[in-house]
């Protein structure tokens, strides 16, 4: 059913374009790279044949597919984002593809690295398939460059096959979801749907309802600068009261000694000079009353460096970023049934677990658009060790147009 070289083709021609968000950017989107992207995604819907598609001014693309059932089914969405992590280079990205894997581990061409079996144990259950990786010096970018291609491939099946039959499709590619910005300015009316999903998961399988509750917080350590020569009794260095507070958080709950469950904070960003010093932390977890703790402990941290550096000042601002989605979609059970039985049509066993992290699902699903994440294909996410497989991002975009179909059937009178 799906034009499975048409799929590789495109996620091939996706990933090369340079698309990475940045955090400290105060524009939206925050690199312009991502406009440009978007331009290409516009022509190439216009050229599919897709009529209602816009480029907004914030840089988000919108696009419908008219229904061609004669009978009322809900607008349906599907969603994926352009810009990729600015943890690792998105930039002069070299997809190989390694057809037919037998097993093994995979040697990149550059940077020395090694994709193990014994690291990532999901090799064992694709042999056969194409992996895609990059040669090493960069990120892929199959997050979120997998969903785009597959929800695109899909566009064009539905385009080409009048005979099949769904809703109102309606799809959404959004910029900076990497740095928690990616609804900041997305126009829920415009975009139409009543329910929706993010193709912007992992490994085939995955269908996720459930995310992190998640805040962040911002702190300035304030310090007072003095010449060095002199300044005994009087130099407050910001840099080391941010150093303290870093080493002062409590080791058990950081993301490389936590997992499952187990909420944490995570600091991001650090710089400064010896007066003023910004830090900033992320905060998740899937239970309110554990996140609430976790920002309390901040605070006992900041008196705690406050009493080592009694000249100093501190402020910390806790800000609000998103809420666990499932509050919102166990209101609409529907929405995953669906879901799930499109994974039951195609045979794919679903494997339902929370996100330790967002999408930008997570917010729309509180912005009125429930909106639970299905798999994309990527595996290591973030990271020069990131690659996609072929056959799983076949899968996706066979869900994708399984569940527009059957939210026409189900609803069919």
């Amino acid at each position: 059913m799906i034009d499975r070289e048409r799929l590789v083709e495109r996620f091939l021609n996706y990933v090369k374009v340079k698309t990475t968000s940045d955090e400290e950017s105060n524009t939206f989107p925050s690199t312009p790279e991502q406009i440009e992207f978007a331009k290409k995604l516009v022509e190439e819907l216009k050229a599919l044949g897709v009529k209602d598609v816009e480029l907004d001014k914030a840089g988000y693309v919108y696009a419908t597919i008219p229904s061609n059932v004669d009978w009322d089914v809900p607008p349906i969405g599907f969603i994926a984002h352009m810009d990729t992590s600015p943890a690792e280079s998105g930039e002069n990205v070299n997809p190989i593809i390694h057809k037919n894997y037998q097993g093994g581990n995979i040697e990149l061409p550059n940077g020395g690295i090694v994709l193990t079996p014994e690291e990532n144990p999901i090799l064992n259950k694709l042999i056969g398939d194409d992996i895609i990786t990059t040669d090493g010096t960069t990120l892929l970018g199959a997050d979120d460059k997998a969903g785009i291609a597959e929800i695109m491939t899909a566009v064009e099946y539905m385009m080409k096959h009048p005979e099949f039959k769904h809703g109102e499709i309606k799809i959404a590619f959004t910029p900076d979801e990497e740095i928690g910005k990616g609804v900041d300015y997305f126009d829920v009316k415009k975009f139409g749907a009543k329910f929706a999903y993010t193709m912007d998961g992992g490994p085939l399988g995955e269908l996720e309802d459930e995310n992190f509750n998640a805040d962040k917080a911002e702190i300035i350590f304030k310090g007072i600068n003095v010449h060095p020569g002199y300044a005994k009794g009087k130099l407050v260095n910001s840099i080391r009261m941010a150093s303290l507070f870093v080493t002062l958080m409590n080791e058990n709950t950081l993301p490389e000694t936590t997992e499952k469950r187990e909420g944490y904070y995570h600091t991001t960003i650090i710089n400064g000079m010896e007066n003023e010093t910004r830090l900033q932390i992320i905060i998740r977890s899937f239970d309110m009353d554990e996140l609430k703790a976790l920002e309390d402990d901040l605070f006992k941290i900041k008196e705690k460096v406050l009493e080592k550096f009694p000249k100093g000042e501190i402020d910390l601002k806790i800000v609000e970023q998103y809420r666990n989605m499932k509050y919102i979609l166990d209101e609409h059970p529907e929405v995953l049934n669906i879901a799930l039985k499109a994974f039951e049509k195609l045979g794919i066993e679903p494997e339902r677990k929370p996100i330790r992290g967002g999408t930008d699902g997570s917010r729309l699903t509180f912005m009125g658009v429930p909106t639970p994440n299905i798999f994309a294909g990527g595996i290591n996410f973030h990271s020069k060790k990131e690659f996609t497989s072929v056959n799983t991002m076949e899968k996706a975009t066979e869900v994708i147009l399984t569940i527009a179909n059957l939210w026409a059937e189900e609803n069919k009178k």
